[in-house]
């Protein structure tokens, strides 16, 4: 599991570089997770980057009925796990409601708290209580001040390894925007913050009833998350977004990344 070391380094900033937590939406399959893991470690090593694998077991949050929401709990589970023995990384992954966090604690270093779910205190409680890192999303609803209450209810159980995510806020009906402010506000409350490049591009509620997306714009919006002196990048990943179970529609394609982390490397130098 993650060790303290690995987390205070984050927080502290001392590894010299932002850190990725990056992966694919959802575990599709046995293999694939592994694949894709295994290649972002080896350019995030190459580049220094600390770097948490993440996939989530279950999605939950679904626009319509009838979208993959995974394999089963236990077998994704599973799978995540070994990714981050064989690999010897952290891995991530989302919980949804209490009982999800003790299923989760055994496989994974980080319970993400996805960001509708950032007021549910009784979650928050049961993630705190697994002493696993908690990186709370911030609701597309909710200000970068709020996001202390939030915070507040994991450091009453005891725990204080805590994250913070922007993802975006609700813009009309069908977009979002990221307000590079919330960056500064939230590093004020004390804790590591993650800008979500991927979901913040999400183009949600289609009358399709299934979620689109501008990955043309994950570069413009990585650089400029960088630059405003983001702690740590989230995205999701796969090798054919086209052919994704779960928000293909707003992933990056697998072979894009290395370009892309070189070109954010390049600017935190520039600027630290």
């Amino acid at each position: 599991m993650m060790s303290d070391k690995f987390y205070e380094s984050l927080v502290s900033g001392k590894s010299g570089s932002f850190f990725l937590i990056a992966g694919p939406c959802v575990v599709e399959d046995e293999e694939m997770p592994l694949a894709i893991a295994r290649h972002i470690k080896m350019i995030a090593e190459r580049l220094s980057i600390p770097f948490i694998f993440k996939a989530s077991y279950e999605k939950a949050n679904r626009s319509r009925h009838d979208s993959f929401t995974g394999i089963g709990h236990e077998k994704a589970l599973h799978i995540i796990g070994r990714v981050g023995d064989e690999l010897q990384i952290p891995v991530l992954t989302d919980i949804h409601t209490e009982l999800q966090a003790k299923m989760a604690a055994p496989y994974a270093d980080v319970m993400q708290i996805p960001a509708f779910l950032c007021r549910q205190t009784d979650l928050l409680v049961a993630a705190g209580k697994t002493g696993r890192v908690v990186n709370i999303k911030k609701g597309q609803f909710a200000s970068a001040g709020s996001m202390k209450y939030a915070a507040e209810k994991v450091l009453q159980t005891g725990n204080s390894r805590i994250m913070l995510t922007e993802r975006g806020t609700t813009f009309g009906y069908n977009d979002l925007v990221v307000d590079f402010r919330n960056i500064p506000s939230m590093q004020a409350l004390g804790f590591p913050v993650v800008v979500d490049v991927t979901h913040s591009l999400q183009q949600p509620n289609q009358s399709s009833g299934v979620t689109g997306g501008q990955p043309g714009m994950i570069d413009t919006l990585a650089r400029a998350a960088v630059a405003a002196g983001t702690d740590g990048i989230f995205l999701e990943t796969h090798p054919d977004p086209a052919n994704a179970r779960s928000d293909g529609a707003n992933m990056l394609t697998l072979g894009l990344l290395e370009g892309l982390l070189e070109k954010l490397v390049k600017i935190r130098r520039a600027l630290y």
